[in-house]
């Protein structure tokens, strides 16, 4: 058998693929193959059957893990990246004797589908439907001094801090309830319009998408001489449709002025419900965008005055 020929069994890597349906495995060589190829080869596994052209996997529909992270794999450039973390994973992990073929995990989901909701099944190993992590042992969890009061402070997401307090409590769950007794808010970072990196408001209690007067001044969305009794000081004023960029999406939403004056955008229930934002009850930085799989990155804001009293964002 002439070697050259072939890929030897050394270059063969285990690709684990999890959609939010099912599990499956591949065998992939990251020395011949391409993406291209990783694309046919995930279409034809999964479509298996299938007499429809509709699904063929492309940019947008694959992740992959490295390093405690969830990476995307859209293009050439990606794909590169991702070869050389599993050459490179695999070498260091060469003087290890075992005879089975290095491994690596994969997540894949057409962009174009929503993803599933309960009681439809729902993969536990698919990234957007993990589970927390649970506390370590008994044995293991740090003490504290008698008499300190914890501090409270925001938590951004994707975070691992799994400690647990002196009563018992994992601190995701005190973290939870300290959120909510304390009135504190999610925010995200986003874009709106030409304008990037507005730290916005994702509050259910609204019902549209609203910006404030001090930034829509600033940035141009309404005349920097507008005075009282215009723009808004007699009520709600729609200042027209505005693209709305979270994570690597744009939507454009109806956009009105705001008194408010704690945040620059605030996203309320037209927002929430066209990207279909799914929260979780236990973790209240576990934000999922079910329009397109992407969990954001979120961060918990404790809003308190100039005398260090809460206050309270209705």
């Amino acid at each position: 058998m002439n070697a050259s020929s072939s890929t030897s069994a050394s270059d063969i890597s285990i690709v684990e693929v999890h959609t939010p349906h099912t599990s499956f495995a591949i065998a992939h060589s990251f020395v011949q193959d391409t993406l291209q190829s990783l694309f046919v080869k995930l279409d034809k596994k999964y479509y298996v059957g299938s007499l429809s052209d509709d699904h063929k996997v492309g940019p947008g529909w694959l992740k992959y893990e490295w390093n405690d992270s969830v990476w995307n794999l859209d293009d050439d450039s990606d794909y590169s990246i991702f070869a050389w973390r599993q050459r490179s994973t695999n070498a260091s992990d060469a003087t290890a004797e075992s005879a089975a073929a290095p491994s690596c995990v994969m997540h894949m989901h057409n962009p174009s589908e929503p993803l599933p909701s309960p009681p439809a099944y729902c993969n536990p190993s698919f990234y957007a439907f993990r589970r927390p992590k649970s506390p370590p042992p008994a044995s293991h969890r740090s003490k504290k001094a008698p008499g300190r009061a914890g501090s409270v402070r925001s938590r951004r997401s994707g975070m691992s801090d799994t400690s647990v307090d002196t009563n018992g409590l994992p601190k995701h769950k005190k973290d939870f309830i300290d959120f909510h007794n304390a009135n504190g808010v999610r925010t995200i970072l986003g874009a709106i319009g030409p304008v990037k990196d507005v730290r916005m408001l994702l509050k259910k209690g609204y019902r549209h998408v609203y910006i404030s007067r001090s930034f829509a001044k600033k940035h141009g969305f309404i005349p920097k001489d507008a005075a009282p009794g215009l723009y808004g000081y007699g009520g709600l004023v729609n200042i027209g449709k505005w693209p709305i960029t979270v994570g690597r999406t744009k939507t454009t939403h109806s956009v009105y002025l705001s008194e408010e004056t704690h945040f620059d955008c605030i996203l309320g229930r037209s927002f929430m419900e066209q990207r279909g934002i799914k929260t979780d009850l236990i973790d209240p930085t576990n934000i999922i965008c079910m329009d397109t799989g992407e969990k954001l990155d979120v961060e918990l804001v404790i809003i308190r005055d100039g005398n260090g009293e809460i206050v309270t964002v209705t």
